[in-house]
């Protein structure tokens, strides 16, 4: 009976608490003269959700490979980097890493795309206007992906990253559905609503929960879990978002003692970079790629008792140190040293969540001034798939600790 009016404190007192940290946060520099991140997000974000309002969903069943072993209801993908070898015509595909192969089947990444902008734009909406009809819309593409019978994906990923003559499918492949964080997230604000109906909610969160238990225990998942570079970070970063939206304390647990232990001890370098993105042909954009998901796996897998955004080695390696390597060349690439990405070096930087959130937490407002003069919303197809945090209410104004920011008050 109370269920609304108890939603729409917290979700008051939570925004309130946003807007004071902000102001609160960049007052305490001339370099930036007051930051509101909902009005900064409010014209797109309306904009866009106003245009999602009548969207059919498109789920992984509306486009089929000729080349998938496996079913209509199976994610499929193919591994980016590989191509036909010109002296084999009929051989298995080589490897040119960096170099995307146009031929590739990417309709299904296109749609888990569209997706969590769709999901993540309509709950933004939600937050911001308080209403209803955006998470109905938003609840449509939900049981159409996670829930309906005709049209739903298959809570595993057997078929990822495929390579022709190879593999039917890699264990690499479970970083395609990064863009899943997002829904998982979109899931939990709308999921305050009324017009969320309890059963439908429950299905939403039991796809996620067999989907996280499939990452979990399959050896795909496990291998990608302990992969010593961004995949591996970035099991950790969907893991996180499933496990906060279905309430596995277990994995979350898990992944704070990784971040601490793998990602900074062992990934991270003395001076903030991770080297092995930096030894790749696309160095800038895998580097930019890792911290924005050390960001996102930051901001949902803190508590009070094990911020992730202010935890040091005693070497000073920490969120602080990774941050302050990239900014400098977010703000201007033309300083980065270690040589152009042999492709999409021109469509790089955006506004990378890392500078946002980052700013939030360590109280450095230069690196909300640099995200607000970026591209907001990027069309080229490599910077989306490799930009799964785009709306960034959801990541800072979902009413729990890890999201609320309560703690960075002064």
């Amino acid at each position: 009976m109370y269920r609304t009016p108890t939603r729409l404190t917290r979700l008051t007192v939570t925004w309130l608490t946003v807007t004071v940290v902000c102001f609160s946060l960049l007052a305490k520099s001339n370099t930036v003269e007051a930051f509101d991140l909902v009005e900064v997000e409010r014209g797109r974000i309306l904009a866009k959700a106003n245009h999602y309002l009548d969207a059919e969903p498109e789920t992984v069943t509306a486009a089929v490979c000729e080349r998938s072993a496996g079913t209509p209801h199976d994610f499929y993908s193919e591994g980016d980097y590989w191509w036909p070898d010109p002296e084999k015509r009929d051989g298995p595909y080589v490897r040119r890493d960096g170099e995307t192969n146009p031929d590739n089947f990417v309709a299904h990444r296109q749609s888990m795309v569209r997706l969590s902008d769709i999901v993540g734009t309509l709950a933004s909406a939600y937050l911001i206007t308080n209403e209803d009809r955006y998470v109905i819309a938003a609840v449509r593409h939900l049981k159409a992906w996670f829930v309906d019978e005709d049209t739903r994906m298959n809570p595993s990923l057997l078929y990822g990253q495929a390579i022709n003559g190879r593999h039917s499918g890699r264990s690499i492949g479970v970083i395609d559905t990064i863009h899943l964080c997002e829904v998982a997230r979109g899931t939990k604000v709308l999921g305050k609503s009324d017009a969320f109906a309890a059963d439908d909610l429950d299905a939403v969160k039991d796809w996620f929960r067999k989907y996280l238990t499939w990452i979990n225990s399959h050896e795909y998942g496990l291998t990608e879990k302990v992969h010593p570079n961004n995949h591996g970070v970035c099991w950790s970063l969907q893991a996180a978002a499933f496990a906060d939206l279905v309430g596995d304390e277990e994995v979350l647990t898990w992944i704070r003692n990784q971040f601490k232990t793998v990602y900074l001890a062992e990934m991270m370098n003395r001076e903030g970079g991770f080297p092995k993105e930096l030894s790749r042909t696309k160095p800038y954009g895998y580097s930019l790629f890792v911290i924005d998901a050390m960001a996102g796996l930051a901001q949902i897998a803190s508590t009070p008792e094990s911020n992730l955004w202010t935890y040091q080695l005693p070497d000073g390696r920490g969120m602080p140190l990774g941050m302050k390597f990239i900014a400098p060349y977010i703000k201007d690439k033309s300083k980065w040293p270690y040589g152009c990405d042999i492709q999409f070096w021109d469509q790089w930087p955006v506004r990378h969540p890392c500078l946002l959130l980052g700013g939030l937490q360590l109280d450095e407002p230069k690196y909300i001034k640099i995200w607000e003069k970026l591209e907001a919303d990027p069309t080229t197809f490599e910077v989306l798939r490799n930009m799964p945090l785009r709306h960034p209410l959801i990541w800072t104004l979902v009413p729990t600790y890890r999201l609320s920011l309560q703690s960075r008050i002064r």
